[in-house]
């Protein structure tokens, strides 16, 4: 299976080549990824000790696709860090701007961060010579045949921690029946978020006892529990009055922006002082989210500009162009609303503002987080809506009325609360593979 795989691979690359080449030269992202990720660079290795890690200190590996995958993982790293003291810790990343956020979240905490190798078999053995692992992790998604074989070769155990399988991505699966069995027994043991997910691995072959029901590792991230001296420093550093109602809108995506613009502008005229914050999903697209704005006449400014105004400055929407800053932006807000989920890209993590006791609205598609979406509503933590008509009349309602919405952000909070552990269930597995 893996000799096919890679022959099909290389008619690929072959076949693909001229379109590979100005596709990642024009793109700045892929541009600076690419020799990392080839192992040819200091950025794949780097930050690993010439002579390899002691043998008895072989690394534990964990591999976050992207910005989410890191984010989810970090109450993971920091279980493996207190839960398994003589090890390394390492984290591998697939993306730039994953890669800065965990620099940035792990520095100090892990032995090295570097780049996860395209599944190119002599980038694979190369990165994994140097770095030996004893035991890999990978969070949730981002599996590669070339990697799983390498692994089982070197009789790694390789464990899927926070595995979730969507219908979308089950029906893919099944099409190719043979190739995902094969894949999927590659792993030692998988970590599913829900039940639900567990069925669907076992129908694509893989056996119940290589499969355990550990919940959503998201559920213990843990509430940042910020001071109110740092709250306080962000409304000075973003303009934002205390008094001030705040409209935040995260991880939102090409095409929502015009509908929540058409929200904005009804709301705006009821609620004078109404703040919007957006966050693009992609900071790189900040420059156009602002001018969508200004086109309406609104005075929106990039975060990066705040600094350059004065405090009584007139702001009505502030479109953030950093990385990394999304999570503490939601204690400003009042009503939050989720985005990828009015355009269909399966939803982003709705437990990001529920930390924050902050009343959740979220579109039709939240298929990538679907449980967590059908506990919030549930419980009264969230609502969904279908348009910008919708968008409007929920989010009018929960600023006219403030102990409603503190009500659902409460319920949010629960939700949250409520469904922790999955972390420790996780580290049991690692425990029982090492």
């Amino acid at each position: 299976m893996i000799v096919l795989y890679n022959i099909l691979l290389v008619i690929a690359i072959v076949l693909g080549f001229p379109l590979i080449i100005p596709f990642v030269l024009i793109s700045d992202k892929r541009r600076k990824t690419v020799l990392p990720r080839l192992g040819l660079t200091k950025t794949a290795t780097g930050a690993i000790p010439k002579k390899g890690f002691y043998p008895d200190r072989k690394p534990i590996w964990i591999h976050a696709l992207s910005v989410g995958e890191v984010l989810a993982a970090v109450p993971l790293v920091q279980g493996i860090i207190d839960g398994f003291k003589n090890r390394n810790v390492l984290v591998s990343v697939s993306t730039k701007t994953g890669f800065e956020v965990a620099d940035q979240r792990f520095k100090g905490m892990v032995n090295a961060v570097i780049y996860y190798p395209y599944d190119l078999a002599f980038s694979v053995k190369h990165i994994a010579g140097k770095i030996d692992p004893a035991l890999v992790v990978i969070v949730e998604s981002d599996i590669w045949p070339n990697f799983l074989f390498e692994m089982k070769t070197r009789q790694v155990p390789v464990i899927l921690a926070n595995a979730r399988l969507s219908k979308r991505s089950f029906a893919g699966y099944k099409r190719l029946a043979v190739f995902s069995k094969s894949l999927f027994l590659s792993f030692t043991s998988i970590c599913t978020q829900s039940a639900e997910d567990a069925e669907r691995f076992k129908a694509l072959g893989v056996p119940s006892s290589r499969i355990t029901v550990s919940g959503n590792i998201k559920f213990d991230q843990g509430s940042p529990a910020m001071p109110e001296s740092e709250i306080k420093n962000m409304r000075q550093s973003t303009h934002v009055r205390l008094s001030q109602k705040v409209f935040m809108a995260g991880s939102t995506h090409k095409g929502e922006e015009t509908v929540l613009l058409e929200a904005f502008t009804r709301m705006k005229q009821e609620f004078e002082d109404l703040l919007l914050i957006v966050v693009p999903r992609d900071p790189g697209r900040a420059g156009s989210v602002q001018r969508i704005f200004q086109s309406a006449r609104f005075h929106a400014v990039l975060m990066k500009e705040l600094s350059m105004l004065a405090a009584d400055s007139r702001i009505d929407v502030i479109v953030v162009d950093a990385i990394g800053v999304l999570k503490k932006l939601y204690a400003l807000a009042n009503v939050a609303f989720v985005g990828g989920s009015l355009v269909n890209c399966g939803g982003h993590n709705p437990l990001e503002p529920a930390v924050f006791s902050k009343p959740i609205l979220f579109g039709y598609d939240m298929s990538d987080f679907a449980e967590i979406a059908q506990m919030l509503v549930a419980a009264g933590g969230a609502a969904r809506v279908q348009d910008a008509e919708d968008l409007y009349n929920v989010a009018s309602k929960l600023f006219r009325d403030h102990q409603q919405a503190c009500k659902m952000g409460n319920r949010a909070f629960e939700v949250f609360n409520a469904n922790k552990g999955a972390v420790d269930r996780t580290l049991k597995v690692i425990a029982e593979s090492l």
